[in-house]
């Protein structure tokens, strides 16, 4: 791995790029801003559950490793619990039968299904992927993401609207003032939340009792799966298929990051990196996540649009970066008292930042669809974004976050996934069978090649 060079003439901190290796200070605390992004919600996702928050924490540090090391340094993702999966692994959890080992089970199945269609675009390409899972359907799938988490951050805000307020507005204005500041600059998520922390323990809002009682070092409740349960192969049917959900959410993660690589390396003068090619890779990391969590003891894993976000935001998409954060939330997992010190900041001071961060996860799908030239003129294309829209935000509103369809109830990301993918295929036979052709829209922003046969390799 070589350094960055990312300080031009006049001496200004453009960013780092997928393989840069940021000084050691940076390296530590640019992953520390990773971990403290993630965390709420990681550990949100261990407690609805019933998982152990610190084997849950550790997990997420381990798959960001493995799936680092994997992609050879080239992916830049952090990988948190998943709340796709929450309705499944629940109804595991709390069935007459069920048990949190018996879901994992099911999180392992998950994780070898990735795989499986992982290598199956690998091999099919990914042009003929886009076939299939256009911009159109990517992009919306990402703006729905996005707004669907947009209650989970109010919710958040509303414990005490002063200071969600004045973190959100502190985390912008150090997120574009700062920038360009070295290091400094890179921190707007660490350095919003350290004030919306002193604020909140100046006016009595931060409860630390939780800190003293806390034991400096505990090993965490490591568990394995179910296997030989009579009724693993439930697990497998409830919570294996929400992959459907997965795939297009974890396929615009990687697009969106993409863009914002290819954008950041340009200005920088160095070749784009294309790694929206290596798709079938980053759905095989995706399984090598789900095994890894539901071999330990802990909820289905996913890669974080919160933390695309923030890179987006910081510019920072080292993957060494990414690598420290692992290291760092394997630590907290050991070090309850570290994790204490984490787990008390305020709630409201969370919602702040989650408002900002969730916004641009939205903001980032539209960005892909606009980066791929998605023509919106086009009935096709219309109906395609229109149709994901309203089912996954409209049924998000539903209780749970699933869609009412006559006597079942569907999670409503799933659903626009499928309904998007579903809409699009008709569009493709029709074209055929009727012998049209659809518009062709302007071509994107060429990319360096970067073939999946080079991640396989």
């Amino acid at each position: 791995m070589a350094r960055s060079e990312t300080v031009p003439a006049e001496g200004r901190v453009l960013g780092y790029l997928p393989p840069d290796v940021p000084p050691p200070a940076a390296l530590i605390s640019l992953g520390f801003q990773h971990v403290l992004t993630m965390f709420p919600a990681t550990a949100l996702v261990a407690i609805i559950t019933g998982f152990d928050v610190a084997v849950t924490v550790f997990a997420s540090g381990l798959a960001t490793i493995l799936a680092a090391v994997g992609s050879r340094n080239r992916i830049p993702l952090y990988y948190g619990g998943s709340f796709a999966y929450l309705a499944a692994v629940v109804g595991i959890v709390t069935a007459e039968f069920g048990s949190t080992e018996l879901a994992q089970v099911g999180v392992v199945a998950t994780g070898i299904l990735n795989i499986v269609i992982g290598y199956i675009i690998k091999a099919a390409g990914k042009e003929r992927l886009d076939l299939v899972l256009p911009a159109s359907v990517t992009g919306s799938i990402a703006i729905v993401i996005g707004l669907a988490l947009a209650r989970e951050a109010l919710d958040m805000a509303i414990d005490n609207w002063g200071i969600a307020v004045t973190t959100l507005l502190l985390t912008v204005l150090f997120s574009i003032y700062l920038r360009g500041l070295g290091l400094l600059g890179m921190l707007p998520i660490l350095l919003g939340a350290v004030c919306g922390y002193l604020i909140a323990a100046i006016t009595g809002n931060v409860e630390l009792s939780a800190v003293g009682d806390a034991a400096w070092l505990a090993v965490p409740d490591f568990q394995l799966p179910a296997f030989t349960d009579e009724n693993a192969w439930r697990a497998i049917v409830a919570i294996a298929p929400i992959v459907i959900a997965t795939i297009p959410e974890s396929t615009a993660h990687l697009y969106q990051v993409s863009l914002y690589v290819d954008e950041l390396a340009t200005e920088m003068r160095r070749p784009p990196l294309g790694i929206k090619r290596l798709v079938g890779l980053n759905l095989v990391l995706d399984g090598v996540s789900d095994i890894t969590n539901g071999m330990l003891g802990a909820s289905s894993g996913t890669n974080y649009g919160e933390n695309n976000s923030l890179m987006a935001i910081t510019r920072n998409f080292s993957v060494p970066v990414l690598i420290s954060a692992g290291v760092i939330a394997m630590a907290l997992g050991f070090v309850s008292k570290l994790s204490a010190v984490v787990t008390s900041i305020p709630v409201a001071v969370t919602g702040g930042l989650a408002i900002y961060l969730f916004g641009v996860i939205g903001v980032q799908g539209i960005a892909l669809m606009m980066s791929e030239r998605v023509n919106l003129f086009d009935p096709r294309q219309l109906a395609i974004t229109s149709v994901v829209l309203v089912i996954g935000i409209g049924g998000d509103t539903f209780e749970g976050g699933n869609l009412p369809f006559f006597d079942w109830e569907l999670p409503a990301i799933a659903s626009a996934a499928v309904a998007g993918i579903a809409l699009n295929l008709l569009f493709l036979l029709l074209d055929g069978f009727l012998g049209e052709q659809p518009p062709a829209a302007p071509e994107p922003v060429a990319t360096a090649p970067t073939g999946e046969g080079d991640a396989a390799g």
